[in-house]
């Protein structure tokens, strides 16, 4: 279906405006994607019910396709190449009819091919986009797993050398970085990375073994031991890759990969090289700007918490703390709330270590320690620059912490982040580094703390007993309990049977009320500032996880996985 047959027909029903619909066409343009996929990215319609408005308007069945499990030997009817380009999936076969389910059934071409190609007649069926998607990387993987890019690589004996300490060929690595088998492998292990929806790669070499592992929400697991002796070659090939020095074996290094997919998606990954008794470890991190979530109201943020750090950020000046560990989403929070205050009437500048996402209006610097440009060293160059608001990566010395003070007492708004395991505890960080009380006292506007705990899977969810000790020793209190149900996941196909898709942050959102100054001021331990901060509302972390439970977001384990409980 045209663009244009397609948004005159949703205007037509009163489906979309026609504004919508000339946005749509801009974000269709800008992303390379299909209309029908702009409309959904912008929130104007839901996929299922355009699938629906489809199926109605011409007069063809609309199916769930997460509930379909599809006979490889009727996937093999239409090849991948064919799939991918017309968005499409076969889904059954009776007699002399194939069915096939598309997003876009006016696409007489697309079903021409496949009747000329199979032989068969064709019976069209709707599906959502994103579901078609889904199917064509569940369905089509088959032709490419692990196993098969693996085959065959025991007997490259050509890189054995290459296991040798003291073999320091560059040239010999490069050649052997560059074989065919190694580059599918290394190919294989990217991509397949992101139909997991993993965050991180980990490709780890010990004394008798390799393995190659992906941290999908939040939980590591082992998806392959590729033969030892290829460790050396793998890792070359994601070193030239990333651009590295692959001669240099005994330093860590830092790069970053970026690859174009199908319907001109990008994916960067950062790349960090560490040299280990038995070779180099390499971790890539995962950053795909498609997925990046930055409306704040989706990131978990209980209603009155949010208020709180929306007010505050909105201040004139001021510093705003985003603490926890790292991966616990701290940038995401950032991301996002720069987002929020990105206007043309703001001049914002980022120091960042490294630059994970860049955004149209705000000036992003890279740091460079080797050169000497640090944090401290950007925030200087920052406060000649005019600046509204400035966000700095990570506060980690008394030097970056101390101009980053000055710079919130005297008209701007800081945004920052810190490692420390909760909310209270930031201030005795700040102390511990050299910040004076009055200045802390003065300076912070809030901090908030965070993790990410894993959801609950939507599609194989049910409830979960748990007797009243249980929860009452989680920290629920005795009068709520029997008042919600709380639930586990099943395991199905959607969420590779754990149980659990996505995740959700958990967040402890404290505002320096006036009350909590007095205390820093005073030389208030941290548990006395905790005490006084839950006194004036302020829900802890664990409690903050409990509200996802009673909501049946997350599950009793995930609560007690990452948070602790309250003293």
């Amino acid at each position: 279906m045209s663009v244009g047959r397609l948004g005159e027909l949703l205007v037509r029903n009163q489906l979309i405006s026609d504004n919508q619909l000339a946005n749509a066409i801009s974000e269709q343009k800008k992303e390379g994607i299909r209309l029908g996929a702009a409309l959904v990215k912008l929130g104007y319609v839901q996929e299922h019910d355009l699938a629906s408005f489809l199926s109605k308007h011409y007069g063809v069945p609309s199916i769930d396709l997460s509930q379909f499990d599809i006979d490889p030997a009727v996937i093999e009817l239409v090849p991948s190449e064919v799939a991918q380009k017309y968005q499409l999936v076969p889904i059954n076969r009776a007699g002399a009819t194939l069915i096939v389910a598309m997003s876009d059934p006016s696409n007489i071409f697309a079903i021409d091919d496949i009747k000329f190609m199979t032989g068969f007649n064709v019976e069209v069926v709707v599906a959502a986009e994103v579901a078609i998607k889904d199917a064509i990387d569940k369905f089509y993987d088959q032709s490419s797993t692990m196993a098969d890019a693996l085959e065959g690589l025991e007997d490259l004996e050509d890189l054995e050398l290459l296991d040798d300490a003291s073999f320091d060929d560059v040239g010999e690595m490069e050649r052997a970085s560059e074989d065919a088998p190694v580059v599918k492998l290394v190919n294989l292990i990217l991509t397949d990375a992101i139909k997991k929806k993993a965050s991180d790669i980990h490709i780890e070499p010990y004394e008798h073994s390799f393995r190659v592992r992906y941290r999908i929400d939040g939980i590591l697991y082992e998806v392959m031991k590729p033969p030892r002796k290829l460790k050396n070659a793998i890792t070359s090939r994601v070193k030239i890759m990333a651009t590295l020095d692959i001669a240099e074996r005994r330093l860590p290094q830092d790069g970053r990969i970026k690859i174009k997919m199908a319907r001109n998606q990008e994916m960067d990954y950062r790349v960090s090289c560490l040299p280990t008794l038995f070779g180099e470890k390499i971790v890539l991190r995962l950053l795909d700007k498609s997925s990046l979530q930055l409306d704040m109201t989706k990131l978990g943020y209980e209603e009155e918490a949010l208020a709180w750090f929306k007010k505050e950020i909105h201040k004139p000046f001021g510093m705003v703390l985003v603490t926890g560990p790292t991966g616990s989403g701290k940038t995401v929070s950032l991301y996002s709330a720069l987002s929020e205050l990105n206007k043309v009437s703001e001049n914002i500048s980022t120091a960042e270590d490294p630059v994970e996402f860049n955004f149209a209006g705000i000036n992003q610097v890279q740091m460079h320690e080797d050169i000497g440009l640090n944090f401290a060293t950007a925030l200087r160059a920052f406060l000649r620059q005019d600046p509204d608001i400035i966000m700095i990566g990570e506060i980690r010395d008394f030097e970056t912490a101390e101009i980053g003070v000055k710079a919130a007492l005297t008209g701007h708004m800081v945004l920052s982040t810190l490692h420390t395991n909760d909310a209270p505890s930031t201030i005795n960080r700040l102390l511990n580094m050299g910040i004076e009380p009055f200045l802390v006292a003065s300076a912070v506007n809030l901090i908030s703390a965070q993790r990410l705990g894993r959801r609950v899977c939507s599609e194989c969810k049910e409830p979960e007993k748990h007797t009243t000790e249980a929860l009452l020793a989680a920290g629920i209190p005795e009068a709520k309990i029997g008042k919600f149900t709380t639930y586990k996941g099943r395991g199905c196909s959607v969420c590779n049977d754990t149980g659990y898709k996505g995740r959700i942050g958990v967040y402890q959102v404290m505002p320096m009320f006036e009350d909590i100054k007095e205390m820093v001021l005073s030389g208030a331990n941290t548990a006395e500032i905790k005490q006084e901060s839950m006194r004036l509302g302020v829900k802890t972390m664990r409690q903050s996880a409990l509200t996802k439970l009673e909501e049946g977001v997350t599950t009793l384990e995930e609560v007690l996985r990452t948070t602790v409980a309250d003293d």
